[in-house]
């Protein structure tokens, strides 16, 4: 069995997956290696190895996905406070499992069990159990969170792949509205809006070729990206509370988009009605399942 410094692989023979638990328990990579090749599913760590965990192919999100704003939030008449968790960062960013060494519970040659106890960031006190397993041409990812805390409080949960882009490259994920983000990228109002034409994805189409980086609601929970020049195609499906996804890309000359699986849309716990958090009793938990299957067109 692997150390929790190492990184180990899992293999079903179509697909392999390279986990690192001293690094928030990522990715490293994701990637098809049937027919005697190895087509990147995820963007691969960067040569040399991932410095940090936003170079990885995957990271996991709790107790929050993306940002929150004005330095913490209020819950049941208690106001919270947060402090920035990055470089650069002026809000805290996607809570602290991506950035915490997690423990090799179990680990198989097709599947793997990490643990993580966590006293914070802030009021949270955590347990959380995330497992990888792969079979039949597909990585399943679930995540289990139980509050370890006194406090009653809202938990987020998500999973933050980056996916391969190429200028072929095209996207299907069904939604009914989006949130539009300011220029601190946090939610520009209190409620999602229409979705723009070319950023409507509910049938197969290209990505933007601007800047995009905004959550979707109104998810039924399956989305496809295809490569049609690498004869390629990802299936994703995800279950409540995974009711939202958040797309992100620098533009068209990256190497990868963000395809996210979230439970919340960005500043949740600051927008009215808090919404898309579960609230957690001590003791109670929250689970999350995204599985990812990649097909031959």
């Amino acid at each position: 069995m692997a150390t929790a410094q190492d990184s180990f692989a899992i293999s079903d023979g179509v697909v392999e997956a390279v986990i690192t638990p001293a690094m928030g328990a990522g990715l490293r990579r994701f990637d098809y290696i049937a027919r005697g090749m190895r087509e990147p599913l995820f963007r691969p760590e960067p040569e040399g190895g991932a410095r940090r965990p936003f170079d990885l192919a995957s990271i996991v999100l709790v107790p929050w996905s993306n940002r929150v704003s004005g330095g913490g939030f209020s819950f049941g008449g208690t106001r919270y406070p947060l402090e920035p968790n990055l470089t650069g960062e002026v809000f805290p960013v996607h809570g602290n499992g991506f950035s915490s060494a997690w423990q090799i519970t179990e680990q198989s040659r097709r599947m793997a069990v990490l643990t993580l106890e966590s006293t914070g960031p802030g009021p949270f006190r955590y347990a959380a159990e995330l497992a990888y397993g792969v079979g039949g041409g597909r990585l399943t990812m679930s995540l289990d969170v139980e509050n370890r805390g006194d406090a009653t409080l809202p938990f987020g949960v998500g999973f933050h792949p980056w996916l391969v882009r190429s200028p072929e490259t095209q996207l299907l994920a069904p939604a009914q509205a989006v949130w539009l983000e300011d220029e601190r990228h946090l939610p520009l109002g209190d409620r999602p809006t229409t979705i723009p034409s070319d950023w409507d994805f509910a049938t197969f189409g290209p990505l933007p070729a601007g800047f995009i980086n905004n959550a979707f609601t109104g998810w039924n929970g399956k989305a496809s990206t295809v490569w049609p020049e690498r004869g390629l195609r990802l299936d994703i499906e995800a279950a409540p509370p995974l009711s939202d996804f958040i797309v992100y890309s620098p533009g068209a000359a990256a190497d990868f988009f963000c395809f996210e699986p979230v439970s919340h849309p960005v500043d949740a716990f600051n927008l009215p009605g808090q919404p898309g958090l579960t609230v957690l009793e001590p003791g109670q938990t929250v689970a999350a399942t995204a599985t990812f299957r990649v097909t031959v067109p």
